[in-house]
């Protein structure tokens, strides 16, 4: 960092000579007159060919001095500033222009405690990088060579695979700062449940324990409807000024991409607009607050009409509690109501209702929120097979059987860590079996 801060250092010397000269081009012009090598421009046409030629080398002999202190003076400039961030990203180095409630951006940062940065060398003094790298983490390119994520896949617990774009370490630690001074102190309602301190899949199904009908939906591609727009736009809402915005959104986002190869180089071709990566630490922080206005137009809706609601991610939880259900006109139209406005809110918002993960879940069937049954007034629980599942597999462990293709130890442990959370006793007594083999 002490490198970083004496090369900056440097920089912002020399650039202030360049400036108290006059400018790039005066400067330059001042040391070429220093050096003797100064050409006067002149009219080729009227020269003869002697002259024409003595004029040449002057010019040769000019250039030769000017090439390397345009690209010292370029140097500098460009440690200094941002200058450009790729294809169709509108940037301007003077961030103090800013037209959107300029007189009350700082009152809500300090509001909410966020940090104050207004230039883009402050972010880069929070996040201990320098300008070269902060330009190089938000550059965006429509095809790349090489791009700060790698990506994998993990099973979906519906079937098929889900793609995970996971930052490489210096982008990772630009985003836990994100994560940890900005998105965790942003405003999120009260019914989101996913991603929180102290909040979980357990506290979102107990809110649903007691009910005579349970509506579960789920909401499509969930991370990658919240594009690099929608993402600036969270961080201005915050109070921060326009570029400052866009560098932090841009530090957030990547473009869906699809890798070719083309002459034997791998290329990342975007695919759509930038968007949260799912992979990011900052995506689903950055998640609950763009979907504060949807949760508080649901809450509100649900309130008026005796359901209650929760948010875990993009699932959305709607129940109606037994004693409420006895004064309902009917389940029939309840629902009715709640599926035509849900969806209308949802794409209001710029959602999508997965209709083919939509579920209603009436007494007498089980009921299950986020992964755990419901049914009764008994705490949420695990599925009975879930738990059937885990004791096979164990079994199998014990008497010298491999697991079956697409389970692992680690699943092992995470499943009996599921069972856990909601029955403390039966998770450490599998656990403790788990031990034995």
């Amino acid at each position: 960092m002490s490198d970083h801060l004496s090369d900056r250092a440097s920089h912002q010397s020399f650039w202030d000579e360049v400036v108290s000269a006059g400018g790039p081009r005066k400067y330059v012009e001042s040391k070429l007159r220093e050096h003797g090598v100064w050409v006067k421009r002149q009219d080729v046409l009227s020269m003869g060919s002697k002259q024409k030629k003595a004029y040449i080398e002057e010019i040769k002999a000019e250039e030769v001095v000017r090439k390397p202190l345009q690209a010292k003076v370029w140097r500098s400039y460009t440690a200094l500033h941002i200058v450009h961030l790729g294809e169709e990203v509108f940037w301007q180095s003077d961030v103090s222009i800013d037209f959107f409630d300029p007189d009350h951006l700082s009152a809500r940062l300090q509001q909410r405690n966020l940090p104050q940065i207004e230039t883009p060398e402050e972010l880069c003094e929070q996040l201990e990088i320098s300008l070269g790298e902060l330009r190089w983490l938000c550059y965006h390119r429509e095809a790349a060579t090489s791009i700060h994520y790698r990506s994998f896949t993990i099973p979906k617990k519906s079937g098929g695979l889900r793609e995970i774009w996971a930052p490489m370490p210096k982008l990772k630690a630009a985003q836990h700062w994100v994560l940890r001074n900005i998105a965790e102190r942003l405003t999120v309602h009260g019914a989101a449940h996913g991603f929180l301190p102290g909040r979980s899949i357990y506290s979102n199904a107990v809110e649903h324990i007691d009910s005579s009908v349970v509506v579960s939906m789920d909401l499509a591609d969930f991370f990658p409807t919240f594009t690099f727009k929608r993402v600036k736009g969270i961080f201005r809402q915050a109070g921060y000024m326009d570029g400052i915005a866009a560098l932090l959104a841009l530090l957030c986002t990547e473009a869906p991409r699809q890798v070719v190869e083309d002459q034997g180089e791998r290329v990342y071709i975007a695919m759509g607009p930038r968007c949260l990566p799912q992979g990011s630490p900052a995506s689903p922080a950055l998640t609950n607050a763009a979907c504060l206005r949807l949760d508080r137009r649901l809450a509100g809706f649900a309130e008026k009409n005796g359901w209650r609601y929760t948010r875990y991610a993009d699932d959305l939880t709607f129940s109606l509690p037994q004693a409420r259900s006895e004064d309902a006109p009917s389940f029939s139209s309840m629902i009715k109501q709640l599926f035509g406005t849900v969806h209308a809110v949802v794409e209001d918002e710029g959602l999508k209702v997965r209709a083919d993960k939509t579920h209603v879940m009436r007494v007498g069937h089980q009921q299950k929120v986020t992964g755990l049954i419901i049914n009764g007034d008994d705490q949420p629980r695990t599925p009975r097979e879930l738990r059937r599942k885990v004791r096979a597999m164990i079994h199998n462990l014990k008497r010298g059987k491999a697991l079956h293709e697409g389970e692992s130890i680690n699943h092992l442990i995470g499943l009996i860590a599921f069972i856990h959370m909601t029955d403390p006793d039966q998770g450490r007594s599998l656990m403790e079996k788990l031990r034995e083999v």
